[in-house]
Order: C-alpha cells, then sequence, then structure tokens
C-alpha cells in the first residue's frame, strides 16, 4: 500500500484543533467511539476492536512523537495480522485556521487479501474521518 495522504483545513487554531485530536472526550465524538482511553504523550498505547463485514480487527496503538499543537504520530497495527505502519497528524497554522495533513504510511505490509488493508478502502476511511466526521464535528462544535 502506497502512502495515504488527507490534507484538510479547518478555520480553528492549532490549539483548537489540537484539543480535537488528542483529547479522549471530544476524539471518540468524531473517531472510532470505542476508544477506551488517550493520552496523547510518547509511549501510550491504546487498543479496540473495530468490525467490518464478518471480521474483527483488534487495532494496537502506540503513540510515538508528540510535539504539541503541532504532531502526533502512532504506530498503527493489528493484532493476529502481520504488517506494521504508522499515522501522522501535522497541524499547520496559516491565515485561514490550520491544516490537518494525515499520513498513513505502511511499514510491513499487511495481511494479503483483506479488502481492509487496500489502499482504496484506508484512503477512503481516512476520507471519511477527516474530511467528513472531523470537518463536520469541528464545524458545528468549534
Amino acid at each position: 500500500m502506497e502512502k495515504i495522504i488527507v490534507k484538510q483545513q479547518f478555520d480553528v487554531s492549532a490549539s483548537v484543533l489540537w484539543k480535537v485530536i488528542t483529547e479522549h472526550s471530544l476524539m471518540i465524538q468524531w473517531f472510532f467511539e470505542n476508544i477506551p482511553a488517550f493520552e496523547a504523550k510518547e509511549g501510550f498505547s491504546t487498543q479496540f476492536m473495530v468490525k467490518s463485514d464478518e471480521r474483527e480487527f483488534l487495532h494496537l496503538w502506540t503513540i510515538t512523537e508528540v510535539i504539541s499543537e503541532k504532531k502526533i504520530v502512532y504506530d498503527w497495527n493489528y493484532a493476529d495480522y502481520e504488517g506494521k505502519s504508522f499515522v501522522s497528524f501535522v497541524l499547520e497554522e496559516n491565515n485561514f485556521g490550520t491544516q490537518l495533513t494525515l499520513t498513513h504510511q505502511v511499514v510491513e505490509p499487511f495481511t494479503a487479501n483483506i479488502p481492509e488493508f487496500t489502499s482504496e478502502s484506508c484512503r477512503g476511511g481516512w476520507q471519511y474521518f477527516i474530511n467528513d466526521r472531523l470537518k463536520e464535528y469541528i464545524e458545528k462544535n468549534a
């Protein structure tokens, strides 16, 4: 899977956007609702199940880098499936608010023949979360 990049401009400050993507009580309102806990600090780990058709995916996240209000990076993997990836959220303030650049990079290929692991599925998922869910949440709540 090639690198997935999704960019979205938000009409809020980096500090507001940072809170929405890193504070557990806010992120579960636009991201995965069943994330049990989240802390924007290096070394923090969490896991949660996501169901897709007949498969279940135990998501395993570990935070590997945090630059407050600028960047957060997760190791993003799945129990019982080969593969390793990381996801970064980079915030850049500009004259119009803040641009979020999400990058999902696979560093070891995921199990082949799993539809949810295709580039198309991954890109569609990120576009949904960033361009639809997060954008709608910010517009209604920020």
